[in-house]
């Protein structure tokens, strides 16, 4: 099956009175029609960076694609003029923002927000799009969504704008959906609902999904494939379920532990990573995850460790990954 995209080897920097930030340094990834892929890692790690670059959403200055190819549907998307990137924007490719709050327009109702990409992409005229607008807003548990059209989005929850904002991306059945932290802002039950109704509603349209968070946990359940990035590069890469149950790099092996589990015995403390990510304008040499790591050796500062295949489509850019698959076995629930 043909990829629907292709990034490759992408290079987002900023460049600053300080230096040259790096924050996406040469990734490359795929998404398959109707998949979810996670992209996972602390903050500052480059995810969302990676995600506004697919849609040239980078602000410039200071911000600029100088490298890569991101290819959808067989297009090159660095190559698309203004006009042809615009009629791809919220119409073949949308994204769900971090926060719905400082995303939507405060002085727009929730129905002119929506009916607005309807109007623009798929030419309805303005009673057809309220129409389509109330019917999305009911697909997505808005409740009285005819009265509640005419609403703010200060009118609305937390999780009701974050419904919003799906209902927003889903208007024009869109290809992909870039979901950037979907839930960062909701209590946890509300985090699965929203969860919950973004995976059942892509499933139904045949939507693949980019779900981009810090949580591993928020993936578990729903990714397909799981990529994990720090410092700007992909450093492991596997099927979700191969993934979890068998870490190769230590970065990844980190966030699982530091996550609270129901199938291990209960523990006193989570083991967090210590330190902290690296000042991407001064990055350490050899491996950006050495000096957190307990599992480095000289090599991994000599040297930067290539993103190598460790087992059947699992990938992993460590020295020592041998090590930490065999640490990862000894502390797996039995």
């Amino acid at each position: 099956m043909a990829s629907l995209l292709q990034v490759k080897e992408l290079k987002t920097h900023f460049f600053t009175d300080d230096g040259v930030v790096k924050a996406v340094d040469g990734i490359s990834y795929d998404v398959q029609p109707g998949e979810i892929v996670g992209l996972v890692g602390e903050s500052g790690c480059g995810k969302t960076v990676s995600a506004l670059s697919i849609l040239r959403l980078i602000p410039d200055p200071p911000g600029k694609i100088v490298a890569g190819e991101i290819i959808f549907e067989g297009d090159d998307l660095l190559k698309a003029n203004e006009k042809q990137i615009r009629h791809i924007r919220g119409n073949r490719i949308a994204m769900i923002f971090q926060e719905p709050m400082t995303s939507l327009n405060p002085v727009l109702t929730i129905g002119r927000q929506i009916t607005e990409s309807l109007e623009l992409h798929l030419k309805m005229d303005r009673r057809s799009a309220n129409k389509r607008a109330i019917e999305l807003m009911e697909m997505v548990g808005i409740p009285e969504a005819e009265a509640r059209i005419a609403d703010y989005p200060h009118q609305f929850s937390g999780g009701m704008r974050q419904r919003a904002m799906i209902a927003m991306a889903l208007s024009c059945n869109p290809k992909l959906l870039l979901a950037d932290e979907p839930t960062t802002a909701l209590d946890v039950t509300i985090q699965a609902q929203i969860l919950e109704l973004l995976t059942r509603l892509t499933r139904e349209l045949g939507t693949a999904v980019v779900i981009i968070t810090h949580n591993l946990g928020v993936v578990a359940r729903y990714a397909d494939r799981v990529y994990v990035m720090y410092a700007g590069k992909i450093v492991e890469a596997a099927v979700a379920g191969e993934l979890y149950g068998s870490p190769h790099h230590p970065y990844t092996l980190g966030l699982l532990k530091s996550v609270p589990r129901l199938d291990q015995a209960r523990k006193e403390k989570l083991e967090p990573i210590e330190g902290f990510p690296p000042d991407l304008i001064h990055m350490p040499p050899g491996c950006a995850f050495r000096p957190r790591c307990k599992f480095a050796v000289q090599k991994c500062e000599d040297a930067e460790p290539p993103l190598l295949e460790v087992a059947s489509e699992h990938y992993s850019a460590c020295w020592e990954w041998p090590k930490v698959g065999q640490a990862a076995r000894s502390t797996a629930p039995a």
